[in-house]
């Protein structure tokens, strides 16, 4: 885990005019970097763990029932987000960075669309859970490997340490900002309609 953590900020919501009560302007939320020098893996480490942290709490808080709704045509929703995102750890970290056989993997490692799919009995708890789990188990898998160290992907073709994490890195900063968008699709749905620029 990281020796400082993020300094994570609640969604807030806004008045922005006392004479227009009806309208709303959502902010998003953000985390305050805590760690911006040192030594490379230091960076890409924290990095990757505040992307981490900002993908969960686009989730937190919503209901079962909103965690699991889809706004856009394809198969993306909240909760969905998160499990691509499981499925993303182990794939890197177990599969490709540890070698270990797709069915030695502790849990899903299908990509594509069948990894956002969330079954029925599964709780926004749960994929919370399994997310930080193999978050967790990336970590101890990394720590034995040297940034340059190389591994092949089957796809891919060579890969080191050092790309999985800029990969990991940039796959969660842009479902963050997916999430992001989303929550505040289902939470200030009227702000998406309300004093809209005209499109032309």
């Amino acid at each position: 885990m990281l020796e400082e953590r993020t300094e994570n900020l609640k969604p807030q919501v806004r008045q922005a005019d006392p004479t227009l009560p009806n309208r709303i302007e959502p902010t998003m939320t953000w985390s305050i970097p805590r760690i911006t020098t040192g030594a490379e893996r230091r960076l890409l480490e924290s990095m990757l763990d505040r992307n981490r942290a900002e993908l969960v709490n686009t989730v937190r808080g919503l209901s079962e029932e909103d965690a699991r709704r889809r706004l856009v045509a394809s198969m993306t929703t909240p909760i969905g987000l998160l499990k691509h995102a499981a499925v993303a750890e182990r794939i890197w970290f177990q599969h490709v960075l540890a070698g270990l056989l797709e069915s030695e993997c502790d849990g899903g490692t299908t990509p594509g669309d069948a990894s956002f799919v969330v079954d029925d009995n599964e709780t926004l708890a749960g994929v919370i859970a399994e997310f930080e789990r193999a978050s967790d188990r990336s970590r101890v898998i990394a720590a034995e490997f040297d940034l340059d160290d190389i591994r092949t992907h089957p796809r891919v073709g060579d890969v080191s340490l050092r790309f999985i994490y800029l990969l990991a890195i940039e796959d969660f900063a842009r479902h963050a900002g997916h999430g992001d968008i989303l929550r505040e699709q289902i939470e200030h749905p009227a702000a998406l309609s309300t004093d809209a620029p005209e499109q032309r």
